[in-house]
């Protein structure tokens, strides 16, 4: 069987069911900013408190990345991806009952209301369940796919990300419409309920379905997992010959503190946050931004109609983008490309006020740059990563990267409740965006010339 056939079939074997898996997390991550459209009102959140809440989510997430990749690099994928998704899809659940969980004296001691310290919390608290899960699946996609196929792929895995938004938009405001009032309860619970239960499911079938690496995939031949590891093999010699060109030595690279003392991971940290403030900073506060161009206050499903729009543009965008930087070898103008048009979207979106076709298209650009980032970003660090440095090092660009997370919705609630106004918002985010494609440009030009003379 050929190289290409036996990838092929990986591809169709492995793809679906983490594709479906990455869905189910970015619903359970988000559905937050739709929630946000009635809950605030309910519970009295101001956007200030709204921006902290769905940040704060990132503060979780990055203190628990690392132990969470390395506990997956030794106990294996399938068992701990299947325990973060049941454990998230838990936490997801209890933000149905926000206002009801008891916490004692914890609200006090924080000088905060209790339905505020919950709501805090409780973010937190799916912050740490999720960690560890999508540098997991990064980090489990390098034990499959060469350097070769690997942002193609990365790009096909992402496009979850757009049919979350696609699917996820359309389908909260229905339930957050149709739901409302049914057993006596709001339509936002029955959002965070229902929309939970998929993980549940997820997570049972990858405890089922998910081999750990090539090794133990009853699916493949002998002969299809000698191809496999003959191709990840050469890529290790190729990059191990490429770092003795460039005197470096093999040795620097292995373990994982390793990782922490390498400025190329810092450098690639800093541009994955930039990156990431623009994405969380319009993405949880997308269903707001498109409420305010004119429509009824709860259209719910209007307003879930007009936000998978963007999103279904950036889907197909970042396929192709993914396959062009395959297909040429590059990486540095890819990934910086795609943040100078989340920044051109930003600045156009901080200007054209409420009017709602130029702020369609505004999004369309921040989300088609934002996801083509996505996309090709994750070929760097792989390419110089290698073993247990790769699972702390993707970890770290991950988590302290996801810290935008934090920033980027926090800052617009900010901004949103000091000047009455999103536009200052936006040219911040656009401003950072900026910043990460500057410095992609300075980094990793020693990787992308090997993936060049590879390809």
């Amino acid at each position: 069987m050929s190289e290409r056939a036996v990838f092929a079939k990986v591809t169709a074997r492995l793809l679906p069911l983490l594709f479906g898996c990455y869905i189910v997390a970015y619903l359970d991550r988000v559905n937050v900013g739709f929630a946000k459209l009635q809950m605030a009102a309910a519970l009295e959140f101001s956007d200030t408190v709204y921006g902290f809440g769905a940040g704060i989510f990132f503060i979780g997430y990055f203190l628990f990345e690392v132990p969470s990749n390395l506990i997956l690099e030794r106990v294996g994928a399938r068992l701990w991806i299947a325990r973060i998704m049941i454990t998230w899809a838990i936490v997801s659940g209890a933000f149905a009952f926000v206002a009801d969980i008891p916490w004692g004296p914890l609200p006090a001691w924080f000088g905060l209301p209790r339905t505020e310290f919950s709501f805090y919390a409780l973010r937190l608290l799916l912050g740490v369940a999720e960690a560890g899960f999508f540098p997991g699946i990064i980090l489990y996609l390098t034990y499959w796919f060469p350097l070769a196929r690997r942002a193609r792929t990365v790009a096909l895995f992402m496009t979850a990300i757009a049919v979350a938004n696609v699917v996820g938009a359309p389908l909260s405001g229905a339930i957050m419409q149709y739901a409302d009032g049914m057993g006596g309860w709001p339509g936002w619970r029955w959002l965070f309920l229902l929309e939970a239960l998929p993980s549940v499911f997820a997570g049972i079938m990858v405890l089922v379905w998910l081999p750990d690496g090539p090794a133990t995939a009853a699916w493949l031949s002998a002969e299809e997992r000698r191809v496999v590891e003959r191709a990840l093999e050469a890529d290790h010699e190729v990059l191990l010959r490429a770092h003795a060109a460039a005197g470096t030595a093999s040795s620097a690279h292995r373990g994982a503190g390793a990782a922490f003392r390498n400025g190329s991971v810092w450098a690639l940290a800093f541009v994955y946050l930039t990156g990431i403030v623009a994405l969380y900073g319009i993405n949880f506060w997308m269903p707001t931004i498109v409420q305010e161009l004119g429509l009824a206050p709860t259209d719910y499903l209007r307003i879930g109609l007009l936000t998978m729009i963007p999103w279904g543009l950036a889907g197909v965008v970042m396929v192709r983008v993914g396959a062009h930087s395959d297909r040429t070898g590059e990486r540095r103008w890819h990934v910086a490309g795609s943040l100078f048009v989340t920044a051109a979207g930003l600045s156009l979106l901080a200007v054209v006020g409420h009017r709602p076709v130029p702020s369609i298209i505004a999004l369309c650009l921040i989300a088609c740059g934002v996801l083509s980032f996505l996309a090709t970003f994750w070929a760097v660090p792989t390419t110089f990563l290698h073993a247990s440095s790769a699972a702390a090092g993707i970890a770290l660009i991950n988590s302290v990267g996801n810290l935008g997370g934090h920033f980027g919705p926090d800052l617009v609630g900010r901004i949103r409740t000091a000047t009455e106004s999103s536009a200052g918002a936006f040219l911040a985010l656009a401003a950072i965006a900026g910043a990460g494609g500057l410095v992609t440009l300075g980094v990793a030009r020693t990787q992308s010339s090997e993936l060049r003379a590879k390809s």
